[in-house]
C-alpha cells in the first residue's frame, strides 16, 4: 500500500498553485469539472505521492495542515533552493533525528523538510528506505 494524494485546504486555487510551483512542486493536473469543483494536483520533486488543492475537493478549513513533512536529502541545499525560489522559509534547525527546514503556503499551511540523520537511514541520511 502506497499514500497517494494528500488534500491541502486553501482559499486561492491560483494562489497556492503558483506558490507551489514556485516552490518546485509540478503542476501535474489542473481540472475544473463545474463550477463547484476545481482539482489541482501537484507533486514534490521526487515524490511518489502528491498533493491536491482546489475547490469542492474537502471540508478541511483552509490554513489547518499543521507540520505536513517531506524527507530531503540535504537541508542546506533545499534551504538554499527554497529561498532563491522566493519561499520565505526558517533557519536550518539541527536536531537529533534530523535537520529541519519550516515554511508555510499562503493560507498557513505548515510544512516541515527532514533531512534524517546517517544512522537512521544507513545510507547517508538521503531519506531513502529499503523497498520503497
Amino acid at each position: 500500500m502506497k499514500l497517494e494524494l494528500v488534500m491541502v485546504p486553501v482559499t486561492d486555487v491560483d494562489r497556492a498553485k503558483e506558490f507551489y510551483v514556485r516552490a518546485g512542486f509540478v503542476a501535474d493536473h489542473d481540472q475544473t469539472v463545474s463550477e463547484e469543483v476545481r482539482f489541482v494536483q501537484l507533486t514534490p520533486p521526487g515524490s511518489a505521492c502528491s498533493i491536491a488543492i482546489g475547490r469542492g475537493l474537502t471540508g478541511m478549513v483552509p490554513g489547518s495542515l499543521d507540520n505536513m513533512q517531506m524527507v530531503v536529502a540535504d537541508a542546506d541545499a533545499t534551504h538554499a533552493d527554497l529561498v532563491a525560489r522566493g519561499i520565505e522559509v526558517s533557519e536550518v534547525v539541527d536536531l537529533a533525528w534530523g535537520r529541519f527546514v519550516h515554511f508555510a503556503d499562503p493560507d498557513g499551511n505548515r510544512w516541515s523538510l527532514q533531512q534524517l540523520p546517517a544512522w537512521s537511514t544507513g545510507a547517508g541520511g538521503d531519506g531513502e528506505r529499503p523497498g520503497a
